[in-house]
């Protein structure tokens, strides 16, 4: 069976909600028709259909039918479209900025109970009114899923169109309110699972590509676990998901760890639990952290399974380091680089042996020293040392695989979560910028 793209599946599902949706606003009320590029002329009719739905005239099934029928109407759109009706819903409907400043004057000019008040109205006048229109969504089936996509949409598109900063901006704020850890659903997907969902982990994962159905019932054996969030309101969508090896010893190469052919370990003798996939699924949640909650979540779990797990470690990509060590000035890593670039370097023996000591110490040197600010300039190290892991393993060509080889010269990194610790090593890291390193590690910057 073959694995479709992920485009393919996408796809899938946006016409999956336009279905839904024309259902509930079929009979409720008129069509609203645009066309794809959303031209010039058209633009007043989606103005006044953006104020009809504010106004939500008609009672509450009126109100959500044009809702859907907008929703509908903006799927339908093209890319050029969907940007066109964006930065209209950014300028046409953000806040007043003279009720604004009559608002302020109101407070300052009040006292006491009238003060209060002017407060809440003031608080009132300084939410835009497309609030209100992104909220009507979430009544909608399926509409929370389409704010988050269109929220991805707006993170692609400010980049070249900063009027649409402040609304990806609402829509952030939003969504982390609805989005509260408190609300999500910690689920393991196995092979029983439903075909959707296995098909969306082949679609979102986003760290080491599943090749086939054959390489996704690997990875869900039986010395294998894969654990995922979900949202109430997103049924079936995996928020984030991560993919967990059952091993004895710290896992030195992902290639091992995906192998097929490799014998099934009895789990008995398995002493450490590796992380080594951790794919965030909706993009349009990008900024909204649930991996530090999903690792320790997970951890419990496995705890409670399997009390011989002694230690609990990723195997992680270093997506940044051949990057960084291009732009850098010192004649031993541009001797380095030179090296990276010569065709089938990894396989030549002696090259691959005499490169090994000194592009091992960049790598250290790159993951503990190379920052912005105080945070690690890579943004897997920043991520597993602001949840409070240990540094403790550099692994010489872990990653064969092409992307392995261009982003990080194959070499992967261990993070050991030491429970005890990860607290105090957390704090350290977000307050001082300290990055807690094995004894390898600190070896390879001459520390030890």
């Amino acid at each position: 069976m073959a694995v479709q793209p992920a485009s393919s599946f996408l796809d899938r599902t946006m016409q999956h909600l336009r279905k839904v949706w024309h259902g509930i606003g079929d009979s409720r009320s008129d069509d609203i028709v645009l066309q794809p590029e959303l031209p010039d002329e058209e633009l007043p009719v989606l103005t006044q259909w953006l104020q009809a739905c504010l106004k939500a005239e008609g009672g509450e099934i009126a109100a959500r039918a044009r809702t859907a029928k907008l929703g509908e109407a903006y799927l339908q759109l093209n890319e050029e479209g969907r940007c066109r009706f964006l930065l209209q819903l950014a300028e046409q409907f953000d806040c007043d900025d003279q009720a604004i400043e009559q608002a302020i004057e109101s407070w300052r000019d009040s006292v006491g109970l009238e003060r209060q008040q002017s407060r809440q109205h003031l608080q009132r006048t300084l939410e835009p009114p497309r609030l209100q229109l992104l909220r009507q969504f979430t009544e909608l089936p399926e509409g929370v899923k389409f704010l988050v996509d269109m929220r991805a949409e707006l993170l692609r598109l400010r980049k070249t169109e900063p009027a649409l900063a402040a609304l990806e901006a609402d829509l952030k704020r939003l969504l982390i309110h609805w989005f509260d850890i408190g609300l999500l659903k910690l689920e393991q997907i196995s092979w029983h699972s439903s075909a959707e969902l296995l098909e969306k982990l082949i679609a979102y994962e986003a760290v080491h590509a599943i090749q086939s159905w054959e390489d996704l019932k690997n990875r869900l054996d039986s010395d294998r676990r894969c654990f995922a969030f979900f949202h109430p309101n997103m049924p079936g969508e995996p928020l984030i998901f991560v993919e967990v090896a059952l091993v004895n010893g710290l896992a030195t190469s992902v290639q091992a760890l995906l192998d097929e052919d490799a014998p099934i370990l009895d789990l008995q003798q398995a002493d450490t639990a590796i992380f080594y996939s951790i794919s965030n699924a909706q993009p349009g949640l990008a900024g909204i952290s649930f991996g530090n909650f999903l690792i320790k979540r997970v951890v419990g779990l496995l705890q409670q399974e399997f009390s011989n797990l002694q230690q609990f470690a990723t195997l992680s990509p270093i997506p940044g380091f051949t990057r960084w060590l291009a732009v850098q000035e010192e004649e031993v890593s541009k001797a380095l680089h030179s090296q990276l670039v010569l065709p089938q370097w990894w396989q030549d023996v002696e090259l691959a042996e005499n490169l090994r000591v000194p592009l091992m110490q960049q790598v250290a040197r790159y993951l503990v020293q190379a920052k912005r600010g105080e945070r690690a300039l890579d943004p897997v190290a920043h991520f597993h040392l602001s949840n409070g892991a240990e540094m403790a393993q550099l692994n010489w060509l872990a990653d064969c695989s092409d992307k392995g080889l261009q982003q990080s010269a194959g070499v992967m990194v261990n993070y050991r979560y030491q429970l005890v610790q990860v607290e105090e090593n957390s704090a350290s890291y977000l307050n001082q910028g300290e990055v807690c390193t094995s004894t390898q590690v600190s070896a390879l910057l001459g520390r030890a």
